[in-house]
């Protein structure tokens, strides 16, 4: 993998480039589709190629069932058809957030099935040791196990472009010291995985690259640390993850690449929000990834330059999705009122082709926004496109 800086900000963090993967290339910053289990939920791989993505990331924990039948297929590339980069997660916040059923905020017990003390009946399912992960798959019911090293064979043999070592899921809710606990154990699992990684990652016939994953929630000292440890490390590139406050999200994210290498690629983990991606590529950032705009579409939440829309009030509306979209959807002529029409119907071929057309449209939407954002950069107009773009979207 290479990585060319094309122009940087003058605040020295932020930049546009270019990363080059056995797959192709990826023009930063870019939006990277979530293909959770190899494939985009409704959207084929021609049309998302059409819609502009250059990137899919494709998640360790769903596939490592099928991770040997993917290395036999010649790696995800291939495998899916997408045949552009691809990029994989580590699992490590699957095992956890989807064992425990909380989302970020993550419980741990040292024993399987220990009631927690949320609501009466609820139980973790994610125990945490020095090796790795326990926990109960919430579909076969059945204890499995992934560590450094088991995430490190299973994304190997995905064999994307750029995999995450595997890392601890810091939870808001931890204090200093639990987050230091943690996030030592990351720095330790992170080592782990890179030996790990260095015995398989030409397995398949070209090179797969790996990224340390940064955790430290919200505490200043232990980003930079960490920042700091893993940056000499021989990761060729980072994850930016963890417990990422709104709130703090621009100074979480400045701690980080302050004291990372300049010179290699950061992913932010998991935001896609407008006012995330700003933020995210002025602190540095340079891919992103997050499953809320199929995710979104697929509940009626629609993109647009004004702010999303909720298409339960749009019955018979003749008014476009975006006025300003560029999608094949809006491009075809699609109405608010036709799409939820769709969307409401009881049949379930149009509510397929309805999550097909949301879904274009807010990828789209997603992908565009990091185009024109790296124009903006290209045309010294970054900060006066960031004011135009989110006063629009998020009024006065």
């Amino acid at each position: 993998m290479e990585f060319k800086i094309d122009k940087a900000l003058p605040n020295g963090l932020g930049r546009i480039g270019t990363i080059k993967t056995a797959h192709g290339e990826i023009k930063t910053p870019a939006f990277t589709a979530v293909g959770t289990g190899g494939e985009v939920r409704f959207i084929s791989m021609e049309e998302l190629h059409a819609l502009g993505a250059q990137a899919m990331l494709s998640n360790c924990y769903h596939l490592r069932n099928k991770a040997a039948e993917i290395a036999e297929a010649g790696g995800l590339a291939k495998y899916s058809g997408w045949n552009g980069p691809t990029v994989t997660d580590s699992g490590g916040f699957q095992v956890m957030s989807l064992g425990d059923g909380w989302g970020k905020k993550v419980a741990m017990t040292r024993e399987l099935g220990v009631k927690i003390n949320r609501d009466e009946g609820d139980k973790c399912h994610a125990v945490v040791t020095e090796e790795g992960v326990e926990f109960t798959d919430p579909e076969s019911k059945e204890k499995d196990f992934i560590g450094p090293e088991e995430s490190m064979r299973i994304q190997c043999q995905i064999g994307a472009d750029i995999h995450m070592a595997f890392d601890e899921l810091t939870s808001f809710d931890k204090d200093h010291d639990q987050s230091a606990e943690s996030l030592a154990r990351t720095e330790r699992w992170a080592e782990r995985s890179l030996a790990e990684h260095k015995k398989h990652c030409d397995d398949l016939g070209y090179h797969q690259n790996l990224y340390g994953v940064l955790q430290g929630g919200r505490w200043e000292d232990l980003r930079r640390s960490t920042a700091k440890k893993l940056g000499a490390m021989d990761f060729d590139g980072y994850g930016l993850g963890g417990a990422l406050e709104k709130e703090n999200l621009g100074e979480i994210l400045r701690w980080c690449t302050e004291e990372l290498p300049f010179e290699k690629p950061r992913h932010l983990l998991g935001l896609s929000h407008p006012d995330d991606i700003f933020i995210g590529v002025e602190m540095g950032a340079d891919t992103f990834d997050c499953v809320a705009p199929t995710r979104e579409a697929r509940h009626g939440k629609i993109y647009t330059r004004d702010g999303n829309i909720n298409l339960r009030k749009f019955t018979g509306s003749t008014e476009p999705l975006d006025h300003d979209c560029d999608c094949a959807t809006c491009r075809a002529g699609w109405t608010r009122g036709d799409l939820r029409a769709l969307w409401r119907s009881g049949d379930v071929e149009k509510k397929v082709q309805y999550w097909n057309l949301a879904s274009i449209h807010n990828v789209r939407f997603s992908v565009r926004l990091m185009e024109e954002i790296r124009q903006s950069i290209l045309d010294d107009r970054f900060e006066e496109f960031k004011k135009e773009f989110l006063t629009r979207y998020y009024g006065e």
